[in-house]
């Protein structure tokens, strides 16, 4: 469809650009990894939305094909009565072309240029040519393995009889490859997913549950910040003893000072002050020491900072949730917050407490509710139709008689339609998952501009290898894939170009048939919590109710909230009492300035030094400018002094409160250049974060302009 696709295409780019710019801090990644993230995101998203507009063209020309067939000239209605063209269809050459810049495109990226990218973003090493050849060596093996496989796999295909391995099929073993890799992904992450979606929104509707699982994950986020901390002070004690050891004109103190130069300088002297020197003598560190040092380095500022901002967000999540259980049972219909957001431009100009009150206390929990059993139906249509896809006569799956029933009215809307809900639901519940994986801190996805590069590729490597054989494990639920349900059909163009496996026998005749049944065992473990018991029994701990960890972490989290207000609390004294003494000091300074102007009150000569203060010598306005011009770093240039001072905003951007709270994060932000996008407090004292939903002050905006140069510089 002419028109769809555009739109397609403009909707997939907008997708993957507000996801990146959530996740990711374009400002201070390197354009490479933004534009390959980009890309791949943009092209996963993109085989979603036009895989709908492909089933739609294939309906439209297996319309005219049986028309033809059947009519033998004896109709007076032409085609074009029976099978009215589809709206802004797009001509026939486009898709196939489509497809194969999509899909061969996403798959050099995954396979090939991605792990490259992750390899070198990790290396310690202090030169360009050094972390290319740290990465050639990581991906050496990586690739090896796979190059081994394939022999063995052409070796026992080439001793096949009747077998030919010609270019298309060459291709067709590379395709079945990566998705069947694909679709052992899918099933975990759809069988975990289409249980956990309907499950959390059933809990999210449930402020009670939500409150208490929120302190949970405030106590966990506790301890991982002191893990995080422990762990780079452990690191810069190393870092200490290797500075000690190097002496100044040696020819690898440029390497060490490149690593220190990356360290706050908060964080070194207080592994100064922590260190002690016996006074042994230590041997000079090696440059592969130096180089691990590096990398240690590079990862621990990076958790560090993660942690510390996830902590801040959770923190302001958990105070919003005890405002809501506080407002739920208010008379006065007006939503109002311990700690009041700032908010600023159209979002203060709209905002209003009484429509606040009613989504949060009245509206939300239903809606949630609503939404979980919609979801929940979904799922349980997604699971049947695994089961039964295969099934050709009677027609079990839903999903294929739902279309056999549009095919049959040529009704072109309700394909498109239909196949997209359908595709976005599979594509919600494996992505979601997908952006909520963290493996033992490696891959993790933190939203507010936390995530780093070596992150971001790893999803967009994950996005890659999943959505081909999501979008063909759709077309075979649809019985659109005549090698599953052994009829012929009219493909789409996305399954004549993807291929099909069958110079593989074993996987042709039943595995990606019967392997998604499996989907239904990662179903029922998910709806019984069998993963989050084990890893409760195996010491991880998870949220499971009536469990003793669980009560004692809930209660930690109760515990280090009431710490954080009252930090908070002490906080806004202090500002409200730095306000009181610069309104104070103001006053006084024009004042001075009106009795020096002669006729200058202090309403208008002395405070605004526009009106009274010109009259006379006009000293009272050239106090208060002079004064202005000298405190307009403290107090900001856009503050309504005396006018609207009780609606004054002390914002942590102010030069005067960054002398005062400066934090380490703030030092890491200007510091280091990987998943630094946000300044937050140090300790709880942050206010970058206005709430859970992202509205942050000045968050993901920098002064430092992307880093140029070489293929990566070094972070």
């Amino acid at each position: 469809m002419a028109y769809l696709l555009v739109f397609s295409i403009c909707l997939a780019l907008l997708l993957a650009s507000i996801s990146l710019y959530r996740y990711g801090c374009i400002q201070r990644q390197h354009p490479i990894v933004t534009f390959s993230v980009l890309t791949a995101w943009s092209f996963s998203f993109l085989i979603v939305f036009t895989i709908p507009l492909d089933v739609t063209s294939t309906v439209y020309r297996q319309c005219l094909q049986e028309h033809n067939i059947t009519s033998n000239g004896s109709n007076n209605d032409g085609p074009g009565a029976i099978c009215q063209r589809p709206w802004g269809m797009v001509e026939e050459e486009v898709f196939p072309n489509l497809w194969r810049i999509i899909y061969w495109s996403s798959q050099f990226l995954t396979w090939l240029i991605m792990p490259l990218m992750q390899s070198y973003l990790k290396a310690g090493d202090f030169t360009i040519k050094g972390k290319l050849r740290s990465a050639l060596v990581d991906n050496a093996i990586y690739y090896g393995t796979y190059l081994f496989i394939c022999g063995i796999l052409l070796i026992y295909l080439a001793l096949q009889p009747g077998i030919s391995l010609d270019w298309q099929k060459l291709k067709a073993i590379a395709s079945s490859a990566s998705n069947t890799w694909g679709l052992f992904l899918l099933v975990l992450l759809l069988g975990y997913a289409l249980v956990e979606v309907p499950r959390s929104l059933w809990n999210n509707s449930r402020p009670g549950f939500t409150l208490q699982y929120a302190y949970f994950k405030l106590s966990k986020l506790s301890s991982e910040k002191a893990e995080a901390e422990e762990n780079v002070d452990d690191v810069l004690e190393s870092l200490q003893s290797a500075s000690r050891a190097i002496p100044p004109r040696h020819e690898l103190r440029p390497a060490l000072e490149t690593i220190i130069r990356k360290v706050p300088t908060e964080l070194m002297e207080r592994a100064s002050r922590i260190s002690r020197e016996d006074g042994s003598p230590m041997a000079i560190p090696s440059e592969k020491a130096l180089v691990r040092l590096h990398r240690q380095v590079i990862k621990s500022l990076q958790t560090l900072q993660r942690t510390e901002a996830l902590w801040s967000v959770q923190v302001n999540k958990v105070l919003h949730l005890e405002d809501v259980a506080k407002n739920a049972v208010s008379l006065d219909h007006r939503f109002k917050s311990e700690f009041p957001k700032h908010r600023v431009g159209m979002a203060r100009a709209m905002y209003s407490p009484t429509i606040d009150w009613y989504w949060e206390c009245v509206v939300k929990a239903p809606f949630l509710k609503a939404l979980a059993v919609i979801t929940a139906f979904l799922s349980f249509m997604v699971v049947w139709s695994e089961l039964t896809f295969f099934n050709r006569k009677p027609v079990l799956s839903i999903f294929a008689n739902v279309l056999n029933v549009a095919k049959g009215n040529y009704d072109f809307v309700t394909i498109e339609i239909f196949s997209m809900l359908t595709l976005c639901y599979l594509c919600y519940c494996a992505y979601s998952t997908v952006f909520r994986i963290k493996f033992l801190n490696l891959y993790y996805l933190a939203a507010h501009h936390q995530t780093n590069e070596y992150s971001l590729i790893f999803s967009g490597m994950l996005l890659c290898r999943l959505t081909p054989p999501m979008c063909l494990n759709f077309l075979g639920m649809i019985h659109m894939d005549s090698h599953i349900i052994k009829e012929r059909v009219l493909e789409t163009h996305y399954t004549q170009i993807m291929g099909h496996m069958d110079v593989l026998g074993i996987i042709a005749d039943g595995f990606n048939i019967y392997f998604p049944m499996v989907m239904l065992a990662f179903c029922l473990a998910t709806w019984f919590s069998l993963g989050s018991r084990a890893l409760n029994a195996l010491g991880f701990q998870q949220f499971m109710l009536n469990e003793t960890i669980a009560v004692e972490l809930v209660q930690e989290g109760k515990d280090l909230i009431v710490r954080e207000k009252r930090k908070r609390q002490r906080a806004e004294d202090a500002l409200a009492r730095r306000r009181d003494n610069i309104l104070g000091q103001i006053v006084r300074d024009g004042t001075t300035g009106s009795a020096s102007g002669g006729g200058g009150s202090v309403g208008h000569g002395g405070v605004t030094g526009s009106t009274g203060g010109t009259n006379g010598n006009g000293n009272g306005g050239g106090i208060l400018s002079k004064y202005k011009s000298r405190n307009l770093d403290t107090v900001g240039p856009n503050d309504d002094l005396v006018g609207h001072g009780d609606r004054l905003d002390y914002s942590t951007s102010a030069r005067g409160l960054d002398d005062i709270n400066r934090s380490l994060s703030q030092e890491i932000n200007e510091r280091f250049g990987v998943s630094t996008g946000v300044s937050v407090g140090f300790k709880g004292y942050g206010t970058a974060f206005d709430d859970d939903d992202g509205r942050m002050g000045g968050a993901g905006r920098s002064s430092s302009k992307p880093k140029g140069g070489g293929l990566f510089d070094d972070v």
